[in-house]
C-alpha cells in the first residue's frame, strides 16, 4: 500500500482510541473512505485545494460535504470574521448581526417572512418539524431525502439503533417523483400528518409538475410543506430550489451554503407559523454566535453582487457534458450514469457481473486520490474551482473509466484494488 497515507493512517489509529470511527461524521470516516487508499486527516485548505497530513495536495470536490461554497479561506469572508472577532464572538444579549442576516434572508428566499438561526442542518430540520407539529396539532411526518441525525428522522432509516419504536412509528417515507407514494402515506394516516418534509431536489430533477403536486396534496391534507434546502440553498439558485422551481413551501431550512463553512443554519417560513417559535422550545446559546453571522452576511452579499452561482453552474454543466462523452466513448453506461444539478452532481455506479458497485467505487476513489483529486463520488462545485480544475478531473476520468470497464469485463477489478473495499452504510437518496 506504500506510505502515501502513512501519517493519516497513524492518526486514524490514534483517533479511534478516543473518538468512535475517529471522526465526527460518517462521511469523513473509514466507512466512506476506503482504508489504505485514502487520506483521513486534512491539514489546510486554500481556494479549491486541500493538503493532507502527509503533504499530499488535492483538488477538493467534497468541499466539506458542500459547506464550502466559495472556496477555502475566502479572503472577504475571513476578513469579516477577523474583524468581528475583535469585538466579540458571543454576548449576553442579541447582536444586531442576527437581525441584519435575517433581513437579508427574507429579501432573498421566497417563503421567508421570519427567521430563526441554529448551528447545523439537523437543528434546523428538527426545529421545523416541532414547529409544524405545534401549528397543526398533529404528530406524524412524511419524509423524502436526508434530514439529519435526530430521532424523528433517522428512525425511518436502517440506522435506527437507539430510536424508540414509538418515535419511529410517527415517520413515514415516500418516493421522490412519485406523487402517488405521498398520497398513500397521507391517506393511510388521514388527518394525522403534520408535515411533508423533503429535499426539493437531490439525485433526480423533479418531473414537470411534481413539486407543485406535492404542495397541492400536502395542503389538501392539512399538512405543512417543508423544503429541506440545507444543500440546495444558495447553490441551485440564490433563493434556493424553491426559487429555481417556482414552488413556495410553508417552511424551509438552510445551512451548508450559508456561511462558507462557518457553522450556521436557519429555519425560515410564513410569519403566522414562525410566530409559534415564541412558544415552542427552540433555543440555543450559540444560535446568535457572531463570527458565523458575519461570515453569512458576507457570503450573501457576494452571492447577490457577483456572478458566483453562474460560474459554479457553468463549470458543473461543462463537467457533466464532457463526462457523459467519456462514459459513452468507452461504452460504460452499464456501469456509470450521471444525475443531479450542475452544482451538486452524482456519478452513479451499478452492480455488474464483473464487479460490485462497492468494488468499482473503491477503485475509483483509489485512483482519484492517487491523482490528487479528493472525491466521495459526487461533484460538489465551489466558486473557487477553475476550468483547469475541471479539466484535471476529466483527465482523471478519461484514464480511470476505461480501466474500470476493462476490469469489469475481465472480472479482475478486485485484483487492482490496493485497499479495503467499502461496505454499504445506508442509503437515503
Amino acid at each position: 500500500m506504500g506510505t502515501r497515507y502513512q501519517k493519516s493512517e497513524e492518526l486514524l489509529q490514534r483517533a479511534e482510541q478516543s473518538i468512535p470511527l475517529g471522526s465526527q461524521t460518517f462521511s469523513k470516516s473509514r466507512t466512506a473512505l476506503p482504508y489504505g487508499v485514502s487520506p483521513y486527516f486534512l491539514e489546510r485548505g486554500r481556494g479549491s485545494r486541500v493538503w493532507d497530513v502527509d503533504g499530499n495536495e488535492y483538488i477538493d470536490f467534497v468541499n466539506a460535504l458542500l459547506c464550502v461554497s466559495l472556496g477555502y479561506g475566502d479572503p472577504e469572508v475571513d476578513a469579516a470574521v477577523q474583524e468581528q472577532m475583535k469585538s466579540g464572538v458571543i454576548f449576553s444579549l442579541p447582536h444586531r448581526l442576527e437581525m441584519e442576516v435575517a433581513e437579508s434572508l427574507i429579501e432573498i428566499i421566497p417563503c421567508a417572512e421570519s427567521v430563526r438561526f441554529a448551528k447545523n442542518g439537523s437543528d434546523a430540520t428538527s426545529g421545523a418539524i416541532r414547529l409544524a407539529r405545534a401549528y397543526t396539532g398533529r404528530e406524524h411526518v412524511a419524509v423524502c431525502g436526508y434530514h439529519g441525525w435526530q430521532d424523528w428522522y433517522i428512525g425511518s432509516t436502517a440506522r435506527n439503533l437507539g430510536v424508540p419504536q414509538c418515535v419511529r412509528d410517527l415517520t413515514h417515507t415516500f418516493v421522490y417523483n412519485d406523487i402517488q407514494s405521498l398520497e398513500r402515506v397521507l391517506e393511510a394516516h388521514q388527518g394525522k400528518v403534520a408535515a411533508v418534509i423533503m429535499e426539493p431536489m437531490n439525485v433526480q430533477w423533479p418531473r414537470e409538475g411534481y413539486l407543485e403536486a406535492v404542495a397541492r396534496v400536502a395542503r389538501q391534507h392539512g399538512a405543512l410543506l417543508i423544503f429541506d434546502e440545507t444543500i440546495t440553498g444558495f447553490r441551485f439558485s440564490l433563493g434556493g430550489a424553491q426559487e429555481l422551481f417556482g414552488v413556495t413551501p410553508d417552511l424551509a431550512t438552510f445551512g451548508k451554503g450559508l456561511a462558507n463553512g462557518y457553522p450556521l443554519s436557519a429555519v425560515v417560513g410564513r410569519r403566522e407559523i414562525m410566530k409559534l417559535m415564541e412558544e415552542i422550545f427552540f433555543s440555543g446559546t450559540f444560535g446568535g454566535e457572531t463570527i458565523s453571522l458575519a461570515a453569512a452576511r458576507t457570503v450573501l452579499h457576494k452571492l447577490r453582487t457577483q456572478p458566483l452561482l453562474q460560474h459554479i453552474h457553468h463549470l458543473g454543466k461543462h463537467l457533466l457534458e464532457q463526462l457523459q462523452l467519456v462514459i459513452d466513448q468507452h461504452d460504460a453506461s452499464h456501469i456509470f450514469s450521471l444525475s443531479g444539478h450542475p452544482a451538486w452532481s452524482f456519478l452513479n455506479i451499478r452492480d455488474t457481473e464483473g464487479a460490485s458497485m462497492w468494488q468499482v467505487k473503491t477503485f475509483l476513489m483509489q485512483e482519484m486520490h492517487a491523482r490528487g483529486i479528493l472525491t466521495l463520488g459526487t461533484h460538489n462545485i465551489s466558486a473557487a474551482h477553475s476550468e483547469e480544475d475541471i479539466e484535471r478531473l476529466l483527465a482523471a476520468y478519461r484514464q480511470i473509466i476505461p480501466a474500470v470497464v476493462e476490469g469489469v469485463a475481465s472480472k479482475n477489478l478486485a485484483q487492482k484494488i490496493e485497499g479495503r473495499v467499502l461496505e454499504p452504510l445506508f442509503r437515503v437518496r
